[in-house]
């Protein structure tokens, strides 16, 4: 067998973690009275005036690899030392990373050092922010000549799994008002607390964003989570986002179809001692609600009315098909809202992807939450009516009687 001049040694580079103890106690009465309590305040280890909580002041070297999740940075120390005593030439270390997907060069310099001494090493440092999960395997090889001139090269691989740190779901939801709000769901599912410093969300070229993750008090945002946001193992936590089309895309928003891309979701979090950990999520979409060929919204519409006295709200009709049409307005009245106009008057042609406003009158004659119901829409050209009811609903009240 051949006889290899040098020899690996593969680390990885994490940070230690802060010395855990069991506190050992027990009342004055019992027969060892004040000795367990005195020893725990002697040990070195333990928090001064706390000494019977687990977590002491010193930290602790890691013990074995420990786990790497998906968004964390993998470091890695590469060392080839030089066990025999002779010098050897052109050593060239390489470090790639074997993915499912993509094998990826990790080595600083790819220059081959131009000798090395016996007991002397070339070391190496590699990072690499973790994007994939499953299975990684390291592959480290080294090539050299021997003072005989002959090549010599061999290579160690070393295997880990990279697992996933959150588990992110999403839920949409359709405003009257063209708007979207997305609720997402964010659980840790690791085995130690996370410091959420940062989830956002990054629209699409159509939307603008809000974010509905903090309160005012004081004249001052506070975050709803409160001012320490650590999330805890197996913990959800939701997060709101109200998304708005952009001016130049307002008035093709209601006559959108089919599958629309949202945005993406940008998480950062730390870990332990400050470990830091991203999450893009891919692009987030929808499906667009169908509203048929035509739409009809409301644009404005008190919360509260008087009864019996008249009222105003804007309708909003988008024509969302692909042919020009030619609208009437019909106006029915229901037991509780009777409507104020003329009914069957002529709307005129209405283009694809246009739309109109209307300021129209109504009363109820009930108290009550009452819905507005009754608009009817024909298109003349193909003798279709579209029917609207459910539209809205208003809070009708008591007018004030005024004493004489």
């Amino acid at each position: 067998p051949k006889v290899y001049f040098l020899v690996f040694a593969v680390m990885r580079l994490t940070k230690p973690t802060l010395f855990t103890n069991i506190p050992v106690t027990c009342e004055e009465r019992d027969l060892p009275g004040n000795l367990f309590n005195q020893l725990m305040k002697d040990d070195p280890s333990t928090v001064k005036g706390a000494e019977t909580l687990m977590l002491g002041e010193m930290l602790t070297l890691p013990q074995n690899f420990g786990n790497i999740f998906l968004g964390e940075t993998f470091s890695s120390y590469i060392s080839v030392h030089n066990d025999s005593n002779q010098v050897v030439k052109d050593i060239l270390v390489k470090a790639d990373l074997q993915t499912s997907s993509q094998r990826l060069n990790l080595s600083a310099s790819s220059a081959a050092v131009a000798e090395l001494k016996p007991d002397c090493c070339i070391d190496d440092v590699i990072h690499h922010e973790v994007k994939e999960i499953g299975t990684h395997i390291l592959v480290c090889a080294v090539s050299y000549t021997t003072q005989t001139g002959e090549k010599m090269y061999f290579r160690k691989f070393f295997k880990f799994q990279v697992l996933k740190p959150l588990d992110v779901k999403t839920k949409f939801y359709n405003a009257e008002t063209d708007e979207v709000f997305l609720e997402a769901q964010i659980q840790n599912i690791t085995t130690s607390p996370m410091f959420m410093e940062k989830v956002s969300l990054e629209p699409s070229m159509m939307y603008n964003v809000a974010e509905l993750n903090t309160v005012d008090t004081a004249g001052e945002s506070e975050s709803t989570f409160g001012s320490r946001t650590y999330l805890q193992p197996m913990d959800t936590r939701q997060y709101l986002y109200c998304l708005k089309p952009k001016q130049e895309f307002a008035e093709k928003a209601g006559v959108i179809k089919g599958v629309t891309v949202i945005g993406k979701l940008d998480i950062v979090w730390k870990t332990n001692l400050g470990e830091r950990g991203r999450l893009q999520t891919s692009q987030l979409q929808r499906m667009a609600p169908g509203y048929g060929d035509v739409r009809l919204s409301l644009e404005t519409i008190p919360d509260t009315v008087n009864l019996e006295e008249p009222f105003d709200i804007t309708c909003k009709i988008t024509n969302c098909s692909e042919r020009t049409m030619d609208l009437v307005l019909e106006m029915c009245n229901t037991n509780s809202i009777h409507w104020c106009g003329v009914s069957g008057r002529q709307l005129g042609k209405l283009h694809p992807s246009s739309s109109l406003h209307l300021a129209l009158t109504l009363l109820s004659s009930v108290q009550g939450l009452q819905s507005v119901s009754g608009l009817r829409l024909t298109d003349t050209f193909l003798k279709r009516t579209y029917e609207y009811d459910d539209i809205a609903q208003v809070c009708v009240v008591s007018s004030e009687v005024k004493q004489s």
